[in-house]
């Protein structure tokens, strides 16, 4: 029986997932949307890759969550590895690009730039405060524009003449947006400048001040958008490098990641079939009145966090 690793990447709009043999081989990826339910999220990604899975071969000996609700995620599956986004992504790119120097993500709601040296990183970013350089603010204006956010890529490549679109934030992004729309713009022109638009919003807040250097890998969901991709290749004026698993790559470095642990805990898939539940409690035991959440898993608490001293404890 070979062993295998399952590494998770739950964010707050979509949860990937990766099972990896010894050799980083991807054996079964899926990719799904969060939709405010991650324990369901996760239980719907788990049935999608049971489905590609081969059991017979291979059993899984151990886990990993990275993302935004890594800490919830882990306590339900049992992980031997909970990290943090910026390690998952640098170790699974740099696993698959040992001379990446420059890492460029854009998720659903927020985005992040790592710097890379020597296959260790010395510097990072990551912007949440302004949606106007991520995916969901690029959903909500291809809805505005009737265009299928899939399309987005194709139609701005077409573009001969660009529209200039504010870049500052989503206010003044959409403000301009019905403003060219209105004035008669071309669609193509228009969605051509979103996406220089994303670029050029992503470099000068979360990118401003970091020596952007080739190698540049760009991934996250927004790095299927090829019209993105362009205008960060006209903006930097350097080859940008997206790998056909370039969503993934933050579950891929987390499995990576639970191979290293010295034991193991066989994953069984049957966790699908189990009912978990959180809640958040406010504790009364010190002026701190810390909110604890809690995981049960079939009625029994697994774990709990948010306590600030012993006595939140649960």
């Amino acid at each position: 029986m070979n062993k295998c690793y399952l590494g998770i990447d739950i964010g707050s709009i979509s949860t990937k997932g990766v099972i990896i043999d010894e050799d980083n081989k991807i054996l079964a990826s899926g990719y799904i949307w969060t939709k405010g339910n991650p324990i369901k999220a996760v239980k719907d990604l788990l049935k999608i890759l049971r489905e590609q899975f081969n059991d017979e071969d291979y059993k899984i000996v151990n886990v990993g969550t990275t993302g935004s609700a890594r800490k919830l995620i882990g306590a339900m599956l049992s992980a031997s590895t909970v990290k943090n986004e910026i390690t998952a992504h640098a170790i699974g790119t740099i696993s698959k690009y040992p001379n990446v120097k420059t890492i460029l993500e854009i998720g659903g709601q927020d985005s992040k730039i790592i710097i890379v040296e020597d296959k260790i990183v010395t510097d990072y970013a990551m912007n949440t405060l302004c949606a106007a350089g991520t995916g969901s603010f690029l959903s909500s204006q291809a809805k505005r524009l009737d265009v299928d956010v899939e399309d987005f890529g194709k139609i701005a490549l077409t573009s001969k003449n660009p529209t200039k679109i504010a870049a500052r934030c989503t206010v003044f992004a959409e403000s301009d947006l019905v403003h060219k729309a209105g004035s008669g713009y071309k669609k193509e022109d228009i969605i051509a400048g979103l996406c220089r638009s994303i670029v050029l919003n992503y470099l000068n807040n979360v990118g401003k001040g970091k020596k952007i250097k080739s190698p540049i890998v760009f991934q996250g969901g927004v790095s299927k958008n090829i019209g993105v991709v362009k205008a960060f290749e006209d903006v930097l004026n350097e080859k940008i490098i997206v790998d056909e698993n370039s969503h993934l790559m933050g579950a891929l470095g987390v499995a990576i990641l639970s191979k290293q642990e010295k034991e193991e805990h066989i994953f069984d898939f049957n966790i699908i079939d189990l009912e978990f539940e959180t809640k958040a409690i406010e504790c009364q035991k010190c002026p701190n009145h810390c909110e604890i959440i809690t995981i049960k898993k079939d009625n029994k608490i697994i774990d709990s966090w948010g306590n600030r001293c012993e006595r939140g404890t649960i």
